[in-house]
């Protein structure tokens, strides 16, 4: 970025540049507001706050209207770097894998794969009354459906579990009927390709 002058918006902790336009030359956003998007980096306003002064604030990326209304300016993102207390190996991307990858199992979720054998079926109910239509639903969008219920129960658990509201009877037997509706599921743990990611009842437990 050229130089700017002193007490100029390119200069300012709360200006972020995005983009070179072809006449307005480096332009950017405000994070304090001051002056509407693009904002030229030789303007100025009666805010300004030298870098390095307080705590810079991050500027939001351009609206879809704004943009589409500068069709000839070069939009170049700026993503802030990992803080350097983290001092990890890794880029941002790699580090929200790793933070996601975390949270699923502390929450018990995550991924489950369908048994092969059953990838492209369907599950058809039939009505016993003649002359109505059967549902037809993809094994794959079922399969999903019963995931979602193992993962939103496993979540459950872990609530009740930290929660410090309920007594330690209180949790037991909630704990029951959580056990329960993990053994009431177990008729479709067929469907899973490792046995390890279906529900396990009070029987399996023992």
């Amino acid at each position: 970025m050229a130089e700017s002058p002193e007490k100029s918006c390119g200069s300012c902790g709360a200006f972020t540049q995005y983009a070179v336009h072809p006449t307005h030359g480096a332009v950017g956003s405000c994070a304090r507001g001051m002056i509407s998007y693009p904002v030229p980096a030789t303007a100025i306003c009666g805010e300004y706050r030298a870098r390095g002064t307080a705590h810079e604030l991050v500027a939001l990326k351009p609206a879809r209207k704004a943009a589409a209304r500068e069709p000839s300016v070069a939009v170049v993102v700026r993503r802030p770097p990992l803080p350097e207390e983290i001092d990890l190996d890794m880029d941002i991307a790699t580090f929200r894998a790793v933070s996601q990858e975390v949270l699923r199992e502390e929450l018990g979720i995550g991924e489950a794969r369908i048994q092969p054998r059953f990838q492209g079926g369907e599950l058809i109910i039939k009505p016993g009354k003649e002359g109505t239509a059967d549902k037809h639903i993809p094994l794959e969008t079922f399969f999903h459906k019963i995931v979602m219920i193992r993962d939103k129960l496993r979540v459950l658990e872990q609530r009740v579990n930290a929660h410090s509201g309920l007594t330690d009877e209180d949790k037991v037997t909630m704990q029951q009927y959580i056990t329960a509706c993990y053994g009431t599921l177990t008729t479709f743990n067929v469907l899973f390709a490792d046995p390890s990611d279906g529900f396990k009842g009070a029987a399996s437990k023992e």
